[in-house]
């Protein structure tokens, strides 16, 4: 009976959706009432599900490998603590920011099914319901970033749209190439059967359209053109959520599973992870430090930190994964409060344009320690949490001899930290802008949002204390370096 909740984390959200756009068609209070209330009992079964046992669900009492199975294991704990603990932060700034849009319903519902479908993501432990979720996260999340109607909306949605239709065709046809070979979809059986059968032409074939389309969805060099279109024309709570949680669900998360639970990390794939993760991470900063539009800066910098998560896993030792994981956590926490500082920027001055600000500390106090604290979390400033992720992949680094990839990790994060000097330097320091004497700080809703997650900037090194990195980090940890489960024994989880 443990597992039996685990349902419940696309099942809430997906009603939810249902409920907004039956009942609160015509009333934009009943909407953002069922959807905080809905994103906070997410959050409560994903916090349940970090302090509970492992387990898995049957569903429709069907076994495995037949039936669909659920699994509830450490790394799919702590993506759904993340995916929910950042959903929620964005869903109280929404409540302000979306006043400026129509169709709130609309937005709710969205919002809702992107979450059913990233929560879908995690919890499978079959291959085509992976896709089946991955397809509805993808699928709402074209809309949410078309929803500002504008022609640039639109335009990126459309780009958007193309290029993640592109990746799900990969998926789909590795998945087929999969189901053909091996004829089960069930990851944990599959890995078994793969094992059995040894390595074919297919299988490599597989291997290559998988990882090419989930590098899309992760938006790593060079599967990266649709991100910096698409996030800046997403409203703020969208870029924040896309670049939060959405890469790193659909992304990150499904590479890690396909290349340690499904393939097995042999050394050729460990290494072409390592390269993948230093070309984007130094591409990203680089294409970052030309920006002056503040959302297309923050966009390129998605690039870039996602290859330091890639770099920790391709090093494939228990230290390199928990650096990756633990900057996993870290970069939901800060590129999801920097996106909603641009909007809070964007909302009270109207321009994106770092070069026509200027001064707008004293004017928005709040915003300005919390970009400063997400900037210096970014940068792996100590004592700020990403500076205890990225020391521990410098540190996996040396660990493993891999010196050039550590002295590259520093010399990514230098160049991280000035380009956002430049953002606090253009933005908030030196004379008022003209035309900005009237600018006030956001509505407390937006700035609740805010100062929480910079406040876990600041405290998020408290998760590497023994029990909390027992209790969160660890587990996650173990799936990953326990490398291929057999059927059997993700069924007794």
């Amino acid at each position: 009976m443990a597992g039996e909740y685990i349902p419940l984390l696309v099942a809430v959200p997906l009603a939810g959706a249902f409920f907004c756009a039956l009942a609160a068609r015509k009333s934009g209070v009943l909407a953002d009432t069922i959807g905080t209330l809905i994103v906070a009992l997410v959050l409560a079964l994903s916090i349940y599900a970090v302090v509970s046992p492992p387990s898995t669900h049957a569903v429709g009492g069907w076994p495995a490998p037949l039936g669909i199975l659920l699994v509830m294991d450490g790394l799919a704990s702590l993506m759904l603590l993340v995916v929910s603990l950042v959903a929620f932060l964005v869903m109280i700034y929404s409540l302000s920011y979306m006043n400026a849009y129509s169709g709130r319903w609309q937005f709710h519902t969205l919002f809702l099914l992107m979450l059913a479908g990233m929560n879908g993501v995690v919890i499978t432990g079959d291959l085509f319901n992976l896709f089946v979720f991955l397809e509805v996260a993808s699928l709402a999340s074209y809309a949410l970033v078309a929803f500002g109607t504008g022609k640039h909306e639109l335009e990126a949605a459309f780009k958007y749209a193309v290029m993640g239709s592109l990746g799900s065709l990969l998926l789909l046809l590795g998945i087929a190439f999969l189901y053909g070979y091996t004829g089960t979809l069930n990851m944990a059986h599959m890995a078994e059967r793969l094992g059995e059968l040894g390595v074919a032409p297919i299988t490599v074939a597989a291997l290559v359209l998988l990882l090419s389309g989930f590098a899309l969805k992760a938006a790593i060099v060079p599967f990266h053109s649709w991100l910096p279109d698409a996030h800046p024309s997403a409203p703020a709570p969208i870029s924040a959520m896309l670049s939060g949680v959405l890469i790193k669900s659909l992304g990150v998360y499904t590479i890690a599973r396909l290349v340690f639970n499904v393939y097995g990390a042999s050394p050729d794939l460990l290494n072409l992870l390592l390269v993948l993760g230093a070309v984007s991470m130094g591409i990203g900063v680089i294409l970052a430090l030309r920006q002056w539009d503040m959302k297309r800066l923050l966009a390129y910098h998605s690039v870039s930190q996602v290859g330091y998560m890639i770099l920790g896993f391709g090093l494939g030792s228990p230290l390199g994964i928990l650096g990756g994981l633990f900057h996993l956590f870290n970069h939901s926490i800060f590129k999801s409060l920097l996106f909603l500082n641009s909007g809070a920027l964007e909302q009270a001055t109207g321009t994106r344009n770092l070069k026509e600000m200027g001064g707008l500390s004293g004017r928005m106090p709040t915003t300005s320690w919390t970009t400063l604290s997400a900037s210096m979390s970014i940068s792996g400033v100590p004592p700020f949490s990403g500076f205890w992720s990225k020391l521990i992949i410098v540190m996996a680094c040396v660990e493993q001899g891999r010196w050039f990839y550590g002295a590259w990790a520093i010399l990514v994060s230098v160049l991280t930290l000035a380009s956002f000097l430049k953002v606090t330097k253009f933005a908030f320091l030196g004379k008022l802008g003209k035309g900005f004497e009237n600018v006030r700080e956001v509505p407390w809703p937006m700035r609740f949002g805010m100062v929480v997650l910079a406040l876990l900037c600041i405290v998020g090194g408290l998760m590497l204390v023994p029990e909390v990195k027992e209790m969160v980090l660890t587990p996650a940890v173990r799936v990953l370096d326990h490398g291929i489960l057999t059927l059997g024994e993700v069924v007794r989880l």
